[in-house]
């Protein structure tokens, strides 16, 4: 059958929006030839738009008789979201407009003694501040990646040592009044690169950082795992641990030789002294001996345990994020020794493992995305404009 589709009424106000955000039309004509309205149901979803400041109507171009031609283009300006990538030793914030582009940013340091619900309370309130500028923007939600496992279901993340439950999302969702969305900062980080190579369907996001974690997209997919613990490979048990405490209260986990805050204390143990882990990655990029030693070694440890989600996952590729990847040569060299020497020949022989492009999305980039994915799909939009009936 040709010609003109069947008018849909189920083609709502934010299902046309989604098409005005992906560019597949560019005037009320196109809308009516997308989806079969009729231009009387086109005015009107449109006019909503208009009303909610998400879309704007100019006209562009040259008439050819009678009005101009006038196009349609989705408003990022409209309102805001907050995003929230809080680490082990250090949060970023940001302000961001709802094409994910930030408006106003901050980092700060977290102290090594600070529990959840304080870090989170901090970084609210370094979002409060970001929003003194802007008091009668509307905040359209809030992105929050943290370190740890999180239900996604209540947003409450969940401890490695127990499962005690902090209430992340109910936190952000009482100051801002706004939808919440909270996950594990390697899972943020790994729907980010998904989304950068949607080809790409079997992948893991390995951050080595102050703490250890692995996103993991599968079929395309990302994969949480029963409790929201898929990935968790800072508390794997390893041999050399030799006993070593880990900071999740117990002993001779993977982070206690290879996690950040591991090199570190091992670098003093030295004699040495830096800064903290971005600058003895430098070293260690920079040739230094001990950090060198150190970033390999780590590598090495990794690598031994990645080698069994290599054979149990097949991924095409590894991507490395985090602060030690600023140190990827010497750390790659580790990892790839020991994944190559424990894989399979037939999950290594196109097995990719990479450092994130430049232009990968930040933490704070990861997370707007994550929750404009959710605050401007169609339920959203047309629960939005519910609200404002």
């Amino acid at each position: 059958m040709t010609g003109r589709p069947m008018a849909t009424p189920g083609v709502s106000v934010g299902d046309v929006l989604g098409l005005i955000r992906a560019d597949a039309v560019a005037t009320r004509s196109d809308i009516a030839r997308q989806t079969g309205l009729s231009r009387t149901a086109v005015t009107l979803r449109v006019e909503q738009l208009l009303a909610l400041g998400l879309a704007t109507e100019r006209a562009e171009g040259a008439s050819t008789g009678g009005r101009p031609p006038s196009r349609l283009r989705f408003a990022p300006n409209a309102g805001v979201v907050l995003a929230a990538s809080v680490g082990a030793s250090r949060t970023q914030v940001a302000v961001c407009d709802l094409a994910g582009e930030v408006l106003a940013q901050n980092e700060f340091p977290v102290p090594i003694d600070s529990d959840a619900s304080a870090a989170l309370g901090a970084a609210a309130d370094h979002l409060d501040r970001l929003l003194m500028d802007r008091p009668t923007t509307p905040v359209y939600g809030v992105g929050v990646g943290v370190p740890s496992p999180v239900d996604t279901a209540s947003g409450h993340g969940l401890s490695p040592a127990a499962l005690d439950e902090t209430a992340f999302s109910h936190l952000f969702r009482d100051r801002f009044n706004a939808p919440v969305r909270v996950d594990t900062d390697v899972n943020v980080l790994a729907l980010a690169e998904h989304a950068r190579r949607p080809e790409v369907n079997d992948l893991l996001l390995l951050k080595a950082s102050t703490g250890l974690g692995v996103g993991i997209i599968a079929g395309g997919r990302l994969q949480r795992g029963a409790w929201g613990a898929a990935g968790e490979i800072g508390h794997i048990k390893v041999s050399g641990g030799a006993g070593r405490s880990c900071r999740c209260g117990d002993t001779d986990c993977l982070e206690t030789v290879a996690a950040g805050w591991a090199l570190l204390d091992r670098f003093t143990a030295l004699g040495r002294t830096t800064s903290g882990l971005p600058a003895l990655a430098d070293l260690a990029a920079t040739g230094d001996p001990d950090a060198l030693r150190l970033v390999r070694d780590a590598g090495r440890s990794i690598g031994e345990v990645m080698a069994a989600a290599v054979n149990l996952l097949n991924p095409a590729a590894i991507i490395v994020r985090g602060d030690l990847s600023r140190a990827f040569t010497p750390l790659a060299a580790g990892l790839r020794e020991q994944i190559y020497r424990h894989s399979s020949a037939l999950n290594t022989r196109a097995l990719h493992i990479e450092p994130a492009n430049p232009d990968a999305p930040t933490g704070i980039q990861a997370c707007a995305a994550m929750i404009l994915d959710e605050v401007l799909e169609p339920a959203a939009i047309n629960a939005r404009l519910a609200s404002t009936a």
